[in-house]
């Protein structure tokens, strides 16, 4: 399969490998001195199972790439514009797009079915660029566990041997053409299950991004060092469970297991939302954070805790240039 990944940073840097190990042609969307590391070196990544080290064909204009196969879209929610604006030439009439990145997707509701079916998101696909570029039919959600980091140029870390990768239609169909990305990335060492409730699974993975990410932002510190502290450590329960509920009152199938593991995190990795602090670049609080609290007004669920974490973070990217200030 020749496969493009959109926004080839740590995650999609780590997917790329995995896709090249499993046999695929893959092709890079990058920019920048990554873009420049690829070309002269490859791309490097350590893992748990050794370091696999691979030459894609990398490039900041996707019209030098070509038509695909299929399209793994990796980048930050706020990169979003940038990929419907770019992203035609990899297009045949057939190729499906998957968008393997965090928070709320903004397909959420398409084809979801009951009172809230075909609700537009606007916050996740401003003016619908997504929707008129790439649309709801080649459309394919995705969920990534992957903690890493890009640590120079080219060189991708990953931590941990719990990685994996989870496909799935928008409809609740099991696709064909969503086992055949998956297949790749099994084949690559990187377990990727193909899932009839997506969106379930998007919840679950939000827990942890709810329940660790503001506290992680506050505190200026990774997971492990931040839930030191017990008391933070049951404010991160808190957050899980409110986030827990958002997603019941959706109609979602998410466990209190799920709360469990996530108030049990015991990982050094710092989340990328404080890893963007850090490093001044734009941040997907909308997306991880604010949409979800969108949807717990729209579902009646309140959610205390969240509102005041959430409004800290905000404030503590506005002082960094990072979030529109208070209109």
């Amino acid at each position: 399969m020749r496969i493009a990944v959109y926004g080839a940073g740590a995650i999609g840097g780590h997917i790329a490998a995995r896709l090249a190990r499993g046999g695929a042609e893959v092709s890079l969307v990058v920019r920048g001195a990554h873009l420049a590391a690829i070309r002269a070196n490859g791309l490097t990544v350590h893992a748990h199972d050794g370091t696999h080290h691979s030459r894609p064909r990398a490039s900041d204009d996707p019209a030098e790439l070509g038509p695909q196969d299929a399209v793994i879209v990796t980048v930050k929610s706020p990169a979003l514009p940038s990929v419907a604006a770019g992203i035609a030439p990899l297009l045949r009439a057939d190729t499906p797009v998957a968008f393997v990145m965090n928070g709320i997707p903004w397909w959420y509701f398409d084809r979801h079915g009951g009172p809230h079916d075909g609700r537009r998101l606007p916050e996740a696909d401003p003016g619908e660029a997504l929707r008129r570029a790439i649309g709801i039919d080649r459309t394919i959600g995705g969920v990534v566990y992957s903690a890493t980091e890009v640590t120079a140029p080219g060189v991708v870390h990953s931590e941990h041997a719990n990685n994996r990768v989870i496909l799935g239609e928008p409809d609740g169909r099991v696709s064909d053409r969503a086992r055949a990305i998956a297949a790749v990335l099994e084949a690559g060492g990187m377990p990727s299950p193909v899932s009839a409730d997506i969106r379930s699974e998007i919840w679950c993975k939000l827990l942890g991004n709810l329940a660790n990410g503001p506290l992680c932002v506050l505190a200026g510190m990774g997971v492990r060092d931040t839930l030191a502290d017990p008391l933070l450590r049951d404010a991160a329960r808190r957050s899980a469970e409110e986030g827990r509920a958002i997603a019941l009152a959706l109609g979602r199938d998410v466990s209190e297991a799920v709360v469990d593991r996530v108030a049990g995190a015991n990982m050094a990795h710092k989340p990328s939302m404080l890893q963007d602090l850090e490093l001044r670049r734009p941040m997907e609080i909308d997306t991880l954070f604010a949409l979800p609290l969108q949807l717990a007004r729209l579902a009646g669920v309140p959610t205390p805790q969240l509102d005041l974490l959430v409004a800290l973070v905000k404030q503590a990217a506005r002082a960094r240039g990072l979030y529109p200030p208070i209109a």
